[in-house]
């Protein structure tokens, strides 16, 4: 350890003359460790929200999503398909069709978005663990069934207890629109409610689930689809994903967009992030306040000891040492407070991730707030909070400073 460290440390935790100083390092070191206690917690709170947006959207939307460049459904091609399911990383492979149509039931109209699964996503969805009334089922027989978002099923009146179907149109491709019977150009179909969802806001308030085959009877089709919905085995991770995405982009080339689970959601995912850089910046600013206690702490402790620092000068002591000897001293009071935030602030975080104490408010379907520790975010709080205390410990440590008060 070399010489202005050990003064520094000196300085820190023996008696100090006047109490006030005492004071106002207890007080510094306890306002850095607030900072970084809150920095902790709040970043695990929004990691929470953000994994909880998406578990969520994972019910509804596929690990990979293939659309065409071009138009609004293509057929896709059996060694396609092949070869996608021959990935290792490939759990299934879906087809679907999806299209806003016109819906009526029990003199209630509206749109939705109707999307045609096949019998794999019935079977494999994800949806199927969100259903809050009635089940999950697109057919009873050879009768068609449709599941609908709590939503959009308030707002039409649709009861899934009631023998009472719903009719979706869509204007027919191949004919014109008749201005005296404008019912004669559309087509349509009927699907019995067999129960309701609820996952986010917006597909509670929207969607509507069919067979594939009803789908296409509906929008006069024969093979195609709107797009391939691919979902992964278990343990595929974000980096695998990346590298499964650009692959599959390669094989099928122009013609077809390919998108991960954050490219379908783009907009939604950059909002939580920048709402979490936000509140990261304010925090850093409160830290930066609370930081310039540091400045009077080591203004006061130099006047103090100027007799240890002309005697210093004295035994042949530079003032690039001095200097140095109190930064270390303001430095080692913001690492102080920091590693007792860092330690409090996971405290806090796993007792929440234990036992729950702080409970959601209103309705939902997780009752405790929920909380995610990322090593990234403990690791840029602690640099962050170290590169402000020892910014500010330059100021009063400056030389100009030390002349002052010799």
């Amino acid at each position: 350890m070399n010489l202005p460290l050990k003064i520094a440390f000196r300085y820190l935790f023996a008696k100090k003359s006047h109490n006030v100083i005492n004071i106002i390092s207890a007080i510094s070191a306890t306002g850095m460790a607030i900072g970084t206690a809150a920095l902790v917690v709040i970043l695990s709170v929004y990691n929470g929200f953000s994994s909880l947006v998406s578990s969520s959207l994972s019910s509804i939307e596929a690990d990979i999503l293939i659309e065409p460049s071009a138009g609004k459904v293509f057929v896709p091609q059996e060694n396609d398909l092949q070869w996608l399911r021959s990935l290792p990383e490939t759990g299934s492979v879906c087809e679907v069709l999806q299209e806003n149509v016109f819906i009526t039931y029990d003199n209630n109209n509206g749109v939705a978005l109707a999307k045609g699964v096949d019998s794999l996503y019935e079977a494999l969805s994800p949806v199927r663990e969100h259903m809050v009334d009635g089940d999950f089922a697109l057919s009873r027989g050879d009768i068609p069934q449709t599941v609908v978002g709590v939503g959009f099923a308030y707002k039409m009146g649709i009861n899934h207890r009631f023998m009472q179907a719903a009719n979706f149109y869509f204007p027919d491709r191949n004919k014109k629109i008749s201005l005296t019977n404008p019912s004669a150009s559309l087509r349509s179909v009927k699907a019995w409610p067999a129960g309701l969802f609820s996952i986010t806001t917006d597909t509670d308030n929207s969607l509507m689930l069919l067979q594939l085959g009803t789908m296409r009877k509906l929008l006069g089709y024969d093979k195609e689809v709107s797009a391939l919905e691919i979902r992964f085995r278990e343990g595929v991770d974000d980096k695998a994903a990346k590298k499964v995405k650009n692959l599959i982009q390669e094989h099928l080339g122009t013609g077809f967009t390919v998108k991960d689970r954050y490219e379908q959601n783009e907009t939604l995912y950059k909002m939580m992030r920048s709402e979490k850089a936000a509140v990261y910046l304010i925090l850093i600013f409160v830290v930066i306040i609370i930081a310039f206690n540091i400045f009077g702490s080591l203004t006061m402790l130099i006047i103090e000891k100027q007799e240890d620092i002309a005697t210093l000068r004295s035994l042949g002591a530079r003032d690039n040492m001095i200097r140095r000897t109190f930064v270390l001293e303001g430095w080692l009071i913001t690492l102080l407070g920091m590693a007792a935030g860092l330690v409090i602030g996971l405290l806090v975080v796993a007792a929440q991730q234990q036992f729950g104490f702080v409970k959601m408010p209103g309705d939902f379907s997780m009752t405790d707030y929920p909380v995610i520790i990322k090593w990234t975010d403990i690791t840029i709080t602690a640099i962050s909070v170290a590169v402000i205390g020892y910014v500010i410990a330059l100021v009063p440590g400056r030389k100009s400073t030390l002349q002052e008060g010799t």
